[in-house]
């Protein structure tokens, strides 16, 4: 009985540090510039799209059904998403997170690799605190990536988008494929406990069997 009521505690305090993400696998019908539920663009007139499918891009999906891909352009627009937490991330306190990330061989001409940029904020499509920043993501098979990062103020919204590669001045066409996000975590081993809101915290993972996880 003891054990029981322990567990019924237990339980709900590891929930409530947890953040969730709504629709974190970009779950919607394939479609060509068009929002996954739950996201918005922050970029006027430039929306993402659902993928596989459209615009020859046939991937699988790393998670689910579907997945979202965001390009850059040479005039130096680009396509972002964003989201409202329903709770916020607390500040000074350490997360960690996944997502599977990819390049597409065949995005209607956008075929460079990019960086991605994780951004959070207090209110939608603000840029307030860098979170995350990835190398060039040049891998063209699903690869599972690992973050931590500690915000400094309370975030209550985020932003994804991608920039040209380390060191490029001059904006290019490129692509990101974006998939299965986790929850964000509070840190809880020591090797994750060290302060850099940039620091990736473990190797990639290949994804070797689609789906199959």
């Amino acid at each position: 009985m003891r054990k029981l009521f322990f567990c019924i505690l237990f339980f709900p305090i590891l929930g409530h540090a947890q953040v969730y993400l709504k629709n974190p696998s970009f779950e919607d019908i394939p479609s060509i510039s068009t929002l996954p539920k739950h996201w918005i663009t922050c970029d006027m007139g430039s929306t993402p799209d659902i993928l596989p499918g459209p615009w020859g891009v046939q991937n699988p999906p790393a998670d689910g059904g579907t997945y979202v891909g965001l390009i850059l352009r040479e005039n130096g627009s680009k396509e972002s998403i964003a989201q409202r937490l329903d709770k916020p991330l607390k500040a000074n306190e350490c997360y960690y997170f996944s997502a599977y990330l990819a390049r597409s061989t065949n995005y209607q001409g956008h075929l460079l690799p990019v960086r991605l940029k994780i951004w959070g904020s207090q209110a939608l499509c603000r840029k307030d605190q860098l979170l995350i920043e990835t190398k060039a993501i040049k891998n063209t098979e699903w690869v599972r990536y690992d973050f931590q990062f500690y915000p400094k103020s309370d975030i209550h919204c985020i932003l994804i988008e991608p920039v040209t590669a380390p060191g490029v001045q001059k904006s290019y066409k490129g692509n990101i494929l974006i998939d299965g996000f986790s929850a964000f975590q509070p840190c809880q081993r020591a090797e994750l406990a060290t302060p850099h809101p940039l620091r990736s915290i473990a190797q990639s993972h290949r994804l070797t069997s689609i789906n199959r996880r």
